[in-house]
């Protein structure tokens, strides 16, 4: 036969997406929850759902984690801003999901989506996130979400 002869395409490799691991940080159950089951549907894996800081910053300690999605008001005496503060501290990239975005957290994380949030708008901040992180052109900015990256 003559397969030699027939003009392949060349193939573009995809870049591999840097966010596939996602920590999240949230003590209302049923957000928690929501948030766990769409980034699954997604395809991302859920290293942890935790509810305060303590277990937060143990999971990241561990490693692999690749992006903190983090509520700012947590119960106990320290909240998402300590969280996001440690993330930072380790060069893990930060998402505040918040109803109202703290001050410095452009210094601590990478953006902030507002809260109520629908599953979608998480789900596309998360990928213009790892669009910025590859340094790629990043996609529109779904509903909510308020960018502090560089290149942004």
């Amino acid at each position: 036969m003559f397969f030699g002869l027939l003009k392949q395409e060349p193939t573009t490799p995809k870049r591999r997406a840097n966010i596939r691991t996602v920590l999240i940080v949230e003590d209302e159950p049923l957000v928690a929850f929501d948030n766990e089951h769409a980034l699954e549907q997604a395809g991302y894996r859920i290293a942890a759902t935790v509810n305060d800081y303590d277990h937060a910053v143990r999971v990241i300690d561990e490693g692999g984690v690749d992006l903190v999605i983090a509520d700012v008001g947590l119960h106990g005496e320290r909240n998402g801003i300590d969280v996001a503060r440690h993330a930072a501290s380790r060069a893990l990239p930060v998402l505040f999901v918040t109803g109202r975005c703290p001050g410095d957290a452009r210094a601590i994380a990478m953006g902030c989506l507002a809260k109520p949030y629908a599953p979608r708008d998480l789900i596309a901040s998360i990928v213009v996130i790892d669009a910025l992180l590859r340094g790629v052109r990043r996609p529109k900015l779904p509903s909510g979400l308020s960018l502090f990256a560089a290149g942004s």
